[in-house]
């Protein structure tokens, strides 16, 4: 058997049913996941994935039910960054500077029935917890939005802490983002480059090396940080993968959307995908929402296919990460 490249993908669509070219990949490739949006960027409506409990139960159980049963990821922050909103039937969960104002028990309180909910639906994985420290209050994608919990990385920690428990309480899995801390980035990656460079701090990378083993799932940012690799968003880097791998050889990487400007304005995704595996990265995040190129999976999956069949060590990368991949789709 041919290796399954689809379990490297997390691709979105653009309806509330599942598209005939998502089954076709799945049944062609095998599919690692699915992220769903409730807000489409291209007709700029709330029509696509989410309108209702009732009706993303049953979307999830129909992506549940495609060859490798993909695994189910959503941006459930709370505050802004929320897919499943109340008026549209979902419980309400607060920004995350909301959140780490709250005491223990009161975190806890708050998230037990949007976590229950959540899973009650079908989602596999929240991805949650921004750990960015809220360094630059302005930054576009971050502070400004309130995503952060904190300056300080022991409230972050507390945070944490707090999701990790009722999360694991409902099965729900989590993943941490965006490494390596986008807190005090100037721009916001949905639109441009984005150079980390000047404004990384090691109390900011330590609080990804100290929560990888509570939370042993990451997103890498499109940032860039020139001492590590030299113009290279760090979701593209094997210096930044290999850093990882060195505190948590098992976490599972997922890259940022690719079809961010952030990556957009230095390559194509087809271009990104491969630097991507041949990185080290685990699962590459496509939403087609910033940009439809749904009818361009099958092509991304066998030119990858092609790549790994040329190059020896991007499929032993290839190889690792579909073990990943599907331990993760057991646990």
């Amino acid at each position: 058997m041919g290796l399954p490249i689809g379990e490297l993908f997390i691709l979105g669509f653009r309806d509330p049913l599942i598209p005939g070219w998502l089954r076709d990949f799945a049944r062609s490739f095998g599919l690692g996941g699915v992220i769903l949006f409730d807000y489409d960027c291209t007709d700029q409506k709330y029509e696509r994935n989410v309108y209702s409990p009732a009706q993303l139960e049953e979307l999830c159980q129909g992506l549940h039910a495609l060859p490798s049963r993909p695994l189910i990821f959503i941006d459930q922050e709370g505050g802004k960054v929320r897919r499943l909103k109340e008026e549209r039937g979902f419980i309400p969960l607060p920004s995350a500077r909301q959140f780490g104002r709250l005491t223990a028990s009161e975190r806890r309180n708050v998230l037990r029935p949007s976590y229950a909910q959540m899973r009650q639906i079908g989602i596999d994985v929240n991805l949650s917890p921004v750990v960015d420290l809220d360094i630059n209050p302005d930054s576009p994608d971050v502070g400004s939005v309130q995503r952060s919990y904190s300056s300080d990385p022991e409230v972050v920690k507390e945070c944490v802490e707090a999701l990790a428990d009722v999360a694991g309480s409902v099965n729900l899995k989590l993943c941490l983002k965006h490494f390596p801390g986008t807190g005090g980035a100037k721009v916001n990656p949905h639109d441009h480059v984005m150079d980390l460079s000047d404004c990384l701090t090691d109390a900011q990378v330590n609080v990804f090396k100290e929560l990888i083993a509570r939370v042993p799932m990451v997103l890498f940012s499109h940032g860039i940080v020139n001492q590590w690799e030299k113009d290279t968003p760090v979701c593209l880097s094997a210096v930044a993968v290999n850093k990882m791998r060195g505190w948590a050889p098992d976490a599972c990487i997922l890259t940022d959307d690719l079809q961010m400007q952030g990556v957009q304005k230095l390559m194509s995704t087809g271009e990104a995908c491969a630097k991507a595996v041949h990185a080290g990265a685990d699962l590459i995040l496509i939403g087609n929402n910033m940009k439809d190129e749904q009818d361009q999976a099958a092509e991304f999956a066998r030119r990858l296919l092609s790549a790994c069949a040329q190059d020896a060590s991007m499929r032993a990368h290839a190889e690792a990460s579909i073990k990943r991949v599907r331990r993760l789709k057991s646990g």
